[in-house]
Formats: C-alpha cells, structure tokens, sequence
C-alpha cells in the first residue's frame, strides 16, 4: 500500500482524461454537425471534400452562367421576331405596289414605309443589348478578315485558318453606249422621240437642252433599274445590278432617235433596241495548303455576291469589290463569339454565334418597289431575307435548348455531388448521439472511480493506529 504514488488514481485519472477528449470531440461533432471538423480527424476526407465543394460551387456558378445566356439567346430572339414581322410587312407592300393600279405617286409612298422599316431593322440591328453587349450587329459572330471583299459570312461549320481564291474574272454590268458625249456635243435635241428603259418610258422634244435631255434619262433610269454615267463624261447607261440576271434593255422609238441622243450605231438591234446583260465574276478556288478549301468545294455566283459552299454546311459567302480581279486570301477566325462557361472546371465552355442582322448583310439595303421591276425584286430580295432570319433564329433556338438541357444536367450533378460530399463531411447524428451517451456514462464513471480512488491512501492510517 503507497500514499506517495497512488496509481489506481493516476490510471482512473488517465483514463477519465481520454473520455473528455472524446467527449469533447463527439460535442463538436454535434454541435456543427461535421465528422470532420480538423484535418487530424480524417486527412484523406478532409482533402476529398475540398475538392468536391470546389466542385459543387463551380456547378452552381456554372448553372447561374447557362441561365444568363438563355436571357442572351432569348433577348436576340424577341428582336429577331420583330425584325421577322418588319421583313413580312415589306413583302406584303411589295405585293401591294406590284399590282398594276398603283401609280408611281403611290408606288412612292409605299417605298417611304420600307424605307422606314428598312431603317428600324439597322435601328434594332445596332441597339439590341444584353449587359452591354451588342447582339444582332455581327460583333458576336467570328470574324472573318479579307481585302477587296464585303459582307463576309461564314456557316458554323466553316473552321478557323486561311481560304484562297482568285477572281479571275469580275462582275460586270449591262452596259449601253460609252462612245459618244451625250448628243453628239449639241446643246440641244435635233428631234423628238421616246426612250424606254427596262420598261419605263419617258419622252423627248425637239429643243430640248443637253441639262434636260440628261435629266429626263436620269430619271427613267432611276426607274427602270439602271444608272446613268457623269453628264461630263462619255455617256453609258448601266443596269443597276451585276452579273448574269442584271438585265439591260433600252428601246427608242427610232434608231435614229438613238443616234440622236448619243447611243453608237453598232449598238442598236433591229427594232431600235439595245439589249445587254452583264456577266456574273469567274472565281478558281485554291485548293492547295495553306488554303483550307476542300476538294469538293464550289462556287455559286449571283453577281460580285459570291458564296463557296462544300459538305457538312460549309459556306462562306462575301461581295467581291466592283471590277477586282486578283487573289483574295480569307483570315477565318474563332474569335468574337460569345463564350458560355458552362463548367466547373477551365476550358468548359460554349461558343455562341449571332450573325449580324442588318439590311446590309441580308442584301436589301437598297431595296425599292418605285422601280420598273421593283416589287418583283423586292420579293426575290424579302424571300431571301426571312429565310436568312429564320435561320439565325433556328440557331439560336438550337443553342437555347442545349442550354436547357446544360442548366439541368448542371443542376443534378451538383444535387449529387452535395449528396456525395454529405456522406464525406456530415456527421451521423443518430450514431454521433450514441458515442455521446456511451462517453457521457464513462466520464460520470470515471469521475466516481477517480474519487474512490483518491480516498485509497486513507486506508493506510489504519495500519498507524
């Protein structure tokens, strides 16, 4: 028996020790409701979860992300079906002036309604914003770099690098006269007569002056779809068009009224007639490295307006410049789209194409029914246009529903990733509560012990008496 040393206290005492410190841990594992609360308490988990939280708030930033640029595509696309209801009026004012009970006074005050429309869809073109961030004006499609070439398109499925091509031959236009000052250098018309151009008439008298003569063809050529030179140079009449469908046919009412005014004498048919069309551009692609064009690609041509088409969609389309002939090299880029990070990791993104909507890239920038054949036109020209809408709106429909599908898919991979890192980091509270109650009932033993043991050396005050 030792009063010096009592060990049955120091290991009741110990043990007691090692019951709190349990204890203490059980509490804190209550009270937050984690197993782990320090990285000495389970270092491989502790690392696991860091990465699956990690995890878990990249995929809801990302599901925020998918959710924005829904609001993008759907803002674009409220603008687009108002610029599609703006393309459906002008068609049917375009129906209405090809009827032939309109004047050219009436004609004139429906192009001044499609001139309006026709301002509204550059207006919308160049005000539609999201953040900011201008949508239908083409500074969300990938820019494409070239010299001596406009309005360049290209489909989604065209990548990235350079395509090569000559314009061996370009465009040109229905062309009459070009040889003689107009009225041979006279001030004034030695006879009277009749011009008619591309179906629009007008009329001369004998006397009139070279200033009213040049008006008065001015003006039927405003109408019948053609352009008149400088009154100061060689006189020439041109179809307002180029290529293979700009047709040009002036009728006068005499050859010799013809001469008259100017027009060479080769020129002119039997039945006082000058009929031209101009030839649309001749192009050779360059299908050799470092030019991409495929072996299989080719050419359609509608004047300068040239588009290169080749399989899976491949389309790339531009206005060549009037009367270049040369090499055009194309710098196709995959930059300025618009990136979606769509992911909780880098480089999981969505690229997002916005063509530009204007009346310049859908070619009706200069569309008026006041001309000969100007509805007929105007048709062909709308027809082209709503399909050119429709289709960048079926993109970007395609590109909202694969966001959808991204936002849901996003949504139920952090749902289960939560459930995943739960099972990780979460305390069980039913098994927690047990070790609770099972440390509470050691430490009050342990306590009682301690004081047992603690009144042991009294014992030996009964071999002193």
């Amino acid at each position: 028996m030792r009063i010096n040393n009592n060990m049955s206290a120091v290991i009741t005492n110990n043990q007691l020790l090692g019951t709190e410190s349990s204890l203490a841990d059980v509490m804190e594992k209550l009270s937050s409701g984690f197993s782990i609360n320090h990285a000495s308490d389970d270092p491989s988990g502790i690392a696991i979860a860091g990465k699956m939280q990690a995890q878990i708030d990249g995929l809801d930033k990302a599901s925020t992300n998918s959710s924005d640029g829904i609001s993008v595509l759907q803002t674009a696309e409220g603008a687009l079906n108002e610029v599609t209801d703006m393309i459906q009026r002008m068609r049917e004012l375009s129906v209405q002036a090809a009827n032939g009970t309109n004047s050219d006074s009436e004609r004139e005050t429906i192009q001044k309604e499609i001139d309006s429309l026709l301002e509204e869809i550059d207006r919308v073109a160049e005000t539609t914003e999201f953040n900011t961030i201008n949508l239908l004006n083409g500074s969300l499609d990938n820019r494409t770099y070239a010299e001596h070439a406009t309005r360049m398109q290209t489909s989604n499925t065209v990548p990235a690098g350079l395509y090569t091509l000559t314009i061996t031959s370009a465009a040109t236009r229905g062309t009459a006269g070009g040889v003689n000052p107009l009225l041979g250098g006279a001030t004034a018309l030695s006879m009277a007569g009749t011009m008619n151009i591309n179906g629009y008439g007008v009329e001369f008298t004998e006397g009139m002056s070279r200033e009213a003569v040049y008006e008065a063809m001015r003006d039927a050529c405003e109408k019948g779809s053609a352009t008149i030179s400088d009154p100061d140079e060689n006189i020439s009449i041109y179809s307002l068009k180029y290529g293979a469908k700009a047709d040009l046919e002036i009728e006068f009412s005499s050859k010799e009224f013809a001469v008259a005014l100017g027009f060479p004498e080769g020129q002119i048919t039997e039945g006082a007639i000058i009929h031209n069309v101009g030839d649309d551009a001749v192009v050779e692609l360059k299908k050799e490295s470092p030019s991409m064009f495929g072996p299989q690609a080719t050419t359609g041509y509608d004047g300068n307006h040239i588009t290169v088409t080749d399989v899976d969609g491949f389309e790339l389309s531009f206005l060549a410049e009037a009367s270049y002939v040369g090499e055009i090299e194309f710098n196709v880029t995959d930059i300025g789209s618009m990136t979606l990070h769509v992911g909780a990791n880098k480089n999981q993104n969505m690229e997002v194409r916005i063509a530009a909507v204007t009346t310049e890239f859908m070619y009706i920038d200069d569309l008026s029914v006041t001309r000969v054949n100007g509805p007929e036109d105007a048709l062909d020209s709308l027809d082209t246009a709503l399909n050119y809408v429709t289709s960048v709106r079926s993109q970007l429909g395609a590109y909202e529903n694969r966001l959808e599908h991204t936002t849901k898919s996003l949504d139920t991979t952090e749902e289960n990733m939560t459930s995943a890192i739960s099972r990780v980091e979460d305390a069980d509270m039913a098994t927690t509560m047990v070790e609770y109650t099972k440390l509470n009932v050691l430490e009050q033993a342990g306590t009682s012990a301690l004081a047992q043991a603690n009144e042991l050396p009294q014992l030996a005050l009964q071999l002193l008496q």
